[in-house]
């Protein structure tokens, strides 16, 4: 074990976007039983520190390769490629008109006559487009070159408005069932 390698040479799975979570679930499961710090109480202070932080990184590489965003992410950051600034980033205006027309779908849909059926719509219209990102970003990735990498970043980029809309609509289910 190197907390060295990058995420997927630690899971054992090849550096794309596409990628066997069955596989990277079932490698997690195998790693956590061999690496769990309470494997390790008896060993000595620097086995038990190593333990603690290999579990944390596969937690971390875990966490990161279950989430299609978080996954693009790293595989941008492995090119050297930072989606977490937004300093110098443009992004579509027409896209971000979008955007808040979806917040106020959102935030309209409380009020509605029903408020389910206007969430299962707008989650239905999320993922519709974060699945067309997704597709937008493997292509560009695939490319490699320098421009096709940050249409890719771009394509990340809008991924991150759409996931996080998304997790807000869900929010918005549950406050609605309690």
């Amino acid at each position: 074990m190197d907390i060295q390698q990058n995420y997927f040479a630690f899971l054992g799975v090849s550096e794309a976007f596409d990628i066997d979570l069955s596989y990277v679930s079932e490698r997690y499961r195998d790693l956590q039983k061999q690496l769990h710090p309470d494997k390790f109480a008896h060993a000595s202070d620097r086995e038990q520190r190593m333990a603690v932080q290999y579990t944390a990184y596969l937690n971390e590489a875990m966490a990161t390769l279950k989430s299609p965003l978080l996954r693009a992410q790293y595989l941008l950051t492995l090119k050297g490629i930072d989606t977490h600034s937004e300093a110098s980033v443009s992004i579509d205006p027409a896209f971000l008109f979008e955007q808040m027309e979806l917040r106020e779908t959102l935030e309209s849909a409380k009020a509605s006559d029903d408020p389910f059926d206007v969430l299962e719509s707008l989650s239905d219209r999320v993922e519709v487009q974060l699945r067309t990102l997704e597709s937008a970003f493997k292509s560009a990735y695939a490319r490699g070159d320098d421009t096709s990498l940050e249409d890719a970043a771009a394509a990340v980029r809008k991924m991150q408005f759409l996931t996080k809309l998304s997790s807000e609509i869900a929010q918005a289910e549950h406050d609605l069932d309690g």
